[in-house]
């Protein structure tokens, strides 16, 4: 039997980084238990991988700060059987996440060695439900459209016009908005064609880089 040395660090992470800071949803807390961080981050930086902090894997990118992972998520309100569209793949750490709470994630990812990377774990991880793409995160995903949630994991100046359209009727999108220094996470509810917006705080996300947002 193969023991889980990271099982301790794990269940401290959610303790006292994501449970005490008023995240709720079991099944969110669960998925973030199970899922191995440390093998989504370089073999060097293993042993900070439950750190309460972000983590560069390459690219310009990072991986989130777990809270913040389990923040999204969270708002993300995912049941079970939601299609859910991220719009930056990085690591595939919050796609495997993701695909631990919904029927099936669609991940676009603009460096094509992260998409590769990401495939190659979350294969060996045996996560069969998750479709990954490399190209422009702000255009979506549209011969897969509509998405009862939708993730994005780099800040942008507004919504990309194609994810809101690409947003099912009551569905839920979650984005990091602002310009390059200062951002706030917004989650909007789509109702009626109208988006009902809330404020869950200041982050700071890598920029989304797309036609619908910030040039390269």
């Amino acid at each position: 039997m193969k023991v889980d040395l990271y099982r301790h660090a794990r269940e401290r992470m959610v303790r006292n980084q994501i449970a005490a800071r008023g995240i709720k949803d079991a099944r969110v807390l669960e998925a973030m238990l199970k899922v191995p961080r440390h093998l989504f981050v370089e073999e060097a930086l293993k042993d900070q991988a439950y750190g309460d902090y972000p983590l560069p894997i390459g690219e310009g990118q990072t991986i989130s700060q777990p809270y913040i992972v389990a923040l999204m998520t969270e708002a993300l309100e995912l049941k079970g059987n939601e299609k859910v569209l991220e719009i930056g793949t990085g690591s595939g750490y919050q796609t495997a996440i993701l695909a631990e709470l919904a029927r099936w994630v669609y991940s676009i990812e603009r460096y094509p060695e992260l998409a590769r990377r990401a495939r190659r774990l979350l294969d060996a991880l045996g996560y069969k439900n998750v479709s990954i793409r490399v190209g422009d995160g702000t255009l979506g995903w549209p011969e897969k459209a509509p998405f009862e949630a939708i993730i994005v994991t780099a800040a942008g100046p507004k919504i990309p016009e194609p994810l809101w359209e690409q947003l099912a009727e009551g569905g839920r999108l979650v984005m990091p908005i602002g310009d390059e220094w200062s951002q706030n996470l917004i989650k909007v509810v789509k109702k009626g064609g109208k988006l009902y917006k809330e404020d869950l705080g200041a982050v700071r996300f890598v920029k989304l880089v797309g036609k619908y947002g910030f040039a390269a």
